[in-house]
């Protein structure tokens, strides 16, 4: 019999893309379900940005790209990177790629070997633990709690290290917590790191703009840190381009010719329509960027208010992205009467099933307590979910 191979045989499926889908199934039935599953912005992407694709199209480019990005859009962002995060790569330090999804798994593909050991903070992102496995990576978690608001110490980060561990993974402002990472939080743990020859760190500030404090910081700005750190940020969440697929990754040069490497195997160069459209994104005025944090932050307001009014759930005030991660393990072992809820995922099932509300478990991002909300979507949307989520939970004794 035909089997796939065992480096696919090894991942576990998408939880949050699974139950997207599962939520478009209703839908497609009929069925009326807000779906608070997707981590995307409900925005469309800014005009000058979508005028720039349509003159990228118009200006014929519709060739193969080089492989690392046009060299335009890579000064780009060093010219960003400068000016927004004072930290100087030069534009063969930076290397552009579909997504930055695809910049993650890149800089894991490039760095891991089969056997090392990838320390993963959790909650994390769902697809963080099966890139490393299809590296052949071994993850290593470390569970932030709820009481720490989701942040992992310098003491937990050394306690976790071993002889195999190869990189530390971390997402400040994080999906699916919201939390972020203080500048002092940052140097404690880049000491530790530091401390521990060929550790690196990957660094996914791809929320870098949607935060709530004034300013997310990057590790890479610690003396010593630019050298074992790799950036990976991209277009779509700051400039609601989810679809235009474009990442990039800023790193010691040496990586980015190993990612070249990688990425010229497998994907080639980047959209060129997409990449014109980034550029405009980045050389253009700053402020739809802001007018949709504002508007991100105001519903972050909201939906905590509404949240917090729901007897059972904890929760905590997000500091950035656009996620709510709310504590439901005082659910654990109620039951409607029909259904008995014995964990996060069944609980998220629940709220689909009789709310008609799409969320994602806990369990899918290591933390088998919560479960995560999206409030990338209208204030009545957030508002009749969490009448729903209320109503229904209240069944549970």
């Amino acid at each position: 019999m035909a089997q796939l191979s065992d480096r696919l045989n090894r991942l576990a499926p998408s939880a949050t893309l699974a139950m997207s889908q599962k939520s478009n199934e209703m839908k497609a039935q009929g069925i009326d379900v807000i779906n608070m599953s997707v981590g995307e912005p409900d925005f469309n992407t800014p005009e000058h940005i979508k005028a720039a694709g349509k003159k990228a199209i118009d200006d014929n480019y519709s060739k193969y790209s080089p492989v690392p990005g046009y060299l335009a859009l890579r000064n780009a962002i060093s010219e960003k990177l400068d000016k927004e995060n004072h930290l100087q790569y030069s534009n063969k330090e930076i290397i552009v790629g579909t997504g930055g999804k695809q910049g993650v798994c890149n800089t894991i593909l490039a760095l891991v070997n089969p056997g090392d050991e990838v320390i993963i903070p959790a909650p994390y992102w769902v697809s963080y633990p099966q890139m490393v496995k299809l590296a052949g990576g071994t993850p290593v978690v470390i569970r932030a709690s709820f009481e720490q608001n989701f942040r992992i110490t310098a003491k937990q980060l050394e306690e976790a290290i071993t002889p195999k561990t190869k990189m530390l993974i971390l997402c400040s402002p994080s999906n699916p917590t919201g939390s972020v990472y203080s500048q002092e939080e940052l140097n404690e743990l880049a000491k530790v790191v530091l401390a521990h020859e060929d550790l690196f760190v990957l660094s996914d500030e791809i929320y870098e703009h949607i935060n709530y404090i004034g300013k997310s910081a990057s590790i890479a700005s610690y003396p010593g840190m630019k050298e074992r750190t790799i950036i990976c940020n991209g277009v779509s969440k700051a400039y609601a381009m989810t679809g235009w697929r474009l990442g990039w990754v800023a790193a010691p040069e040496w990586i980015v010719k190993g990612i070249n490497k990688l990425q010229g195997q497998y994907t080639s160069g980047t959209c060129d329509v997409s990449q014109m459209a980034a550029l405009a994104a980045y050389q253009s005025s700053q402020d739809c960027v802001e007018e949709m944090r504002k508007a991100f932050e105001k519903r972050r307001d909201l939906i905590v208010s509404l949240a917090r009014e729901i007897p059972g759930l904890e929760v905590n005030v997000p500091e950035g992205a656009f996620y709510l991660f709310p504590k439901c393990s005082s659910f654990f072992g109620k039951s409607d009467g029909k259904t008995v809820i014995n964990n996060s995922t069944d609980f998220a099932m629940y709220l689909l099933q009789e709310g008609h509300v799409a969320t994602v478990g806990g369990d899918a991002f290591g933390d088998p307590d919560c479960f995560r909300m999206s409030y990338a979507t209208s204030d009545d949307n957030i508002k009749e979910a969490m009448r729903r989520i209320k109503e229904v939970t209240a069944r549970l004794k």
